[in-house]
């Protein structure tokens, strides 16, 4: 029921699945309350969905959940990323071994990104229906297990299979963990969680190029895949011992009230794949896309190729880019933080919440593209250094926003629906970048013309996510 609206509410009792039934509904003398059905559970909100009302404050068992959902998510998300960047961090000697020639190795960089894309068109679906919990686990365990299989390819095409492997395993990661944020923590809360668990990428990518590039030296490249496969595989099985859904948990109405208070988009159907389908027709979700579309293409130009450039066109010896080809991504981590951070405290200071994350994601976007132009323009390597740095840093707080708006802009039962379709769009992006630069850099042997495109690129996501982005998606519209 959509902020503002009063009434009766009229609840079937018999038509409620069982562990709905084990939640007691109560009405108090002059108060008007809704109530919402979402993952089997009777969902009590407040009458005052604005951000003026009263607060409720979580319950110890309440942040219990929060803080090892967080630490898991951010564990499996630097994971993810230290797994992603295994194939970048090794892409000379990999070449050097298989034979694999610079065009060819954009097309494998380019294969786990165009398996993940396409994946997360129905992962999201998947995730609203059967819960994080499930498909968490299993694209944990999975994407691990084909992560290790890349140690022992022969080579280009069992190579490519293995990366195509790891793009499905990886699909359920993000769009999960948003829905993740929007089952446990309040709406005033969503923003730093999110920023938290987007700051897992950057700190996967900070930790991956030295862990990397030291397993990689004193063993193999080889050893190398098969190691952080193998961790995955134990992480796994801890977050399928340690998570919990809501539909899992009785919840009292007080913690229910913590959870739903201030969320003016709930709904209590289930989801269906007719009403996802709608989705589509809304302006927002197609903003959201474009926006994400050139904060990945960027992100992936320097996932897949910056150990590459420092190398060839900044002329850094391996060792020294292990060091190096780290700093970047500690400010894309900081920025992941702060990104959350900042959209909570706009949020706070009375801006809309969609309006905050809007403004932060357009404003990063435009930065990032200055950023990437300063790239191109610096003489010496520190102050390239720099640039590549700021843009990391603009990157992560606009991925940040962008996933922040996700539970602010979607109807609650396609959280992680809308997620994944927006990941869809960035991924687009990121499929290209590894694909197009190394088309690029083989054509003009300079990342000159590969850093404009993607500096152009991120001024009209900019633009399209100004233009599109403009309210939240409730239900009558995805109807």
């Amino acid at each position: 029921m959509p902020a503002g609206n009063t009434g009766s509410v009229n609840l079937n009792m018999a038509n409620l699945p069982p562990i709905a039934k084990t939640q007691s509904i109560s009405r108090r003398q002059g108060e008007e309350e809704s109530y919402l059905l979402q993952s089997g559970t009777v969902f009590k909100t407040s009458p005052q969905s604005g951000l003026d009302a009263s607060h409720a404050r979580p319950s110890a068992r309440i942040v219990s959940f929060q803080r090892w959902s967080i630490i898991l998510l951010i564990t499996g998300g630097a994971l993810n990323y230290v797994d992603r960047a295994t194939l970048s961090v090794a892409n000379k000697l990999i070449q050097d071994d298989l034979g694999i020639p610079v065009e060819r190795m954009g097309l494998l960089l380019s294969a786990f990104l165009w398996a993940y894309a396409f994946s997360q068109l129905p992962v999201g679906g998947l995730i609203d229906r059967y819960g994080p919990r499930r498909l968490l686990g299993l694209g944990l365990f999975s994407w691990s297990v084909a992560q290790a299989a890349g140690g022992l390819v022969n080579g280009f095409g069992t190579f490519i299979t293995a990366r195509f492997a790891l793009g499905v395993g990886e699909a359920p990661l993000f769009p999960g963990g948003a829905r993740v944020v929007r089952d446990w923590f309040g709406v005033r809360e969503r923003g730093f969680a999110t920023g938290l668990l987007q700051s897992a990428s950057s700190l996967g990518n900070f930790i991956a190029v030295p862990l990397l590039t030291f397993l990689m030296l004193r063993l193999s490249w080889r050893w190398m895949f098969v190691i952080v496969g193998s961790v995955g595989v134990l992480l796994a099985l801890v977050w399928w011992m340690i998570h919990r859904d809501p539909a899992e948990v009785e919840l009292t109405s007080d913690e229910v009230r913590y959870l739903t208070e201030g969320d003016e988009n709930v709904d209590r159907r289930p989801p269906s794949f007719a009403e996802w389908g709608q989705l589509f027709r809304h302006r927002t979700t197609w903003g959201m896309i474009a926006g994400f579309f050139g904060t990945i293409y960027t992100l992936w130009l320097y996932t897949g190729w910056l150990p590459y450039y420092l190398e060839h066109e900044r002329h850094m010896t391996v060792a020294k880019v292990g060091i190096v080809g780290a700093i970047p991504y500690f400010f894309g981590c900081l920025g992941a933080v702060v990104g959350g951070w900042l959209c909570d405290y706009l949020t706070r200071r009375g801006w809309a919440p969609i309006k905050g994350r809007k403004t932060l994601v357009s404003s990063a976007l435009f930065g990032i593209g200055l950023c990437t132009i300063g790239t191109v323009l610096a003489q010496s390597n520190t102050v390239a250094l720099t640039f590549i740095s700021m843009s990391l840093f603009l990157i992560y707080i606009a991925s940040s926003s962008a996933w922040a708006t996700v539970p602010i802009a979607a109807p609650s039962q396609y959280t992680a629906s809308l997620g994944s379709i927006q990941n869809f769009g960035g991924y687009l992006g990121g499929a290209l970048a590894p694909t197009v630069t190394g088309f690029l850099v083989q054509r003009t042997g300079s990342f000159s013309a590969a850093l404009l495109l993607s500096a152009v690129l991120s001024f009209l996501s900019m633009a399209a996510y100004l233009l599109l982005v403009r309210e939240p998606i409730h239900s009558e519209h995805a109807e």
